[in-house]
């Protein structure tokens, strides 16, 4: 965990059912770095085509697994975000560099040296553009179809500030996977990210499900930012309420010192009790653990596959 520059918590008095570290992780946060040639090859190909990933980024816990896998979520329209959210490591400003025009046909380029079934393609935030971004993903989701034509595609995207003009940009592109995710609870919204709004991002996944274009939606939270379990099941009762297919919940970790801090460690039977509540209500897929990321094995999840993952 160290070599990912993910800081421990600050100590907090534990609360039932959740374990606190002072200044130390819980047995289930530590295991064994992955290593071998596919996470030198997966470097070389996304060096070569000059992209970005949320992976590196936002200094993602499983970064390692997945390249040593040769997959990876490529990160859109640049590497700074125009919201300062206080959970995120990707860079902040208000005046990003205008985005490359050539970006959708490297990523596509390298969604075939990766040799990727599902590509999971992520953005930053881009009020600064007229469009916030929104035709530009679309041009990608065409260029990687175009040069990978059996690859499906699950778009991670920003909300756009809501508008459904700009949402129906890229879901007209009919991507296999809406994710829009609401990052956490009602009452910590304000606190944790920045200029989107917990009712704004149900509206996002409403618009998305109505539209009939996307054969998924998707959203996911983390926890550990002192939430309450009702809460939590609140936001989960909100999010299949909304049409979610599928819900991830995961651990938070702080990146940097700059960042929010840890409040709790979630254990694993929390994490799995979560999971039975949303099963209980109807969710299609629901996939909760400390490590789990919006991302982390979204292949698992594809529609028409058997989705068998352990966490």
């Amino acid at each position: 965990m160290n070599k990912l520059n993910i800081l421990p918590p600050s100590p907090e008095k534990p609360s039932p059912g959740k374990a606190v570290g002072a200044g130390r992780f819980p047995s289930w946060l530590h295991r064994k770095l992955p290593q071998g040639g596919e996470i030198f090859r997966t470097n070389k190909i996304l060096a070569k085509h000059g992209l970005s990933t949320v992976c590196e980024e936002a200094k993602c816990p499983n970064r390692l697994e997945c390249y040593s896998k040769r997959t990876a979520t490529f990160l859109a329209l640049g590497k700074s975000c125009t919201r300062n959210c206080g959970f995120c490591d990707i860079d902040f400003s208000k005046t990003p560099r205008a985005p490359q025009a050539d970006e959708p046909n490297r990523i596509a380029l390298s969604v075939k040296d990766l040799g990727l079934k599902h590509v999971v393609i992520t953005m930053v935030a881009r009020d600064d553009l007229p469009d916030q971004g929104a035709s530009h993903i679309a041009a990608i989701v065409r260029a990687v179809r175009q040069e990978n034509p059996d690859t499906t595609v699950e778009l991670l995207t920003s909300d756009f500030s809501g508008h459904p003009w700009l949402l129906d940009i890229i879901l007209k592109e009919k991507p296999e996977i809406f994710n829009h995710n609401i990052e956490t609870v009602r009452s910590l919204t304000g606190r944790i990210r920045h200029k989107a709004q917990y009712d704004r991002s149900l509206s996002v996944l409403r618009i998305a499900k109505q539209s009939g274009q996307a054969l998924y939606v998707k959203s996911g939270m983390m926890l550990g930012f002192g939430e309450q379990e009702e809460e939590v099941k609140e936001t989960i009762r909100d999010l299949f309420d909304a049409g979610c297919d599928v819900i991830t919940l995961g651990q938070y970790l702080q990146a940097s010192q700059r960042k929010l801090r840890v409040k709790e460690f979630v254990t694993p039977e929390q994490f799995k009790a979560f999971e039975e509540y949303g099963l209980s209500l109807g969710v299609r897929h629901m996939y909760s653990g400390p490590f789990v990321r919006s991302s982390y094995n979204a292949n698992l999840f594809v529609p028409g596959k058997q989705a068998i993952v352990s966490t």
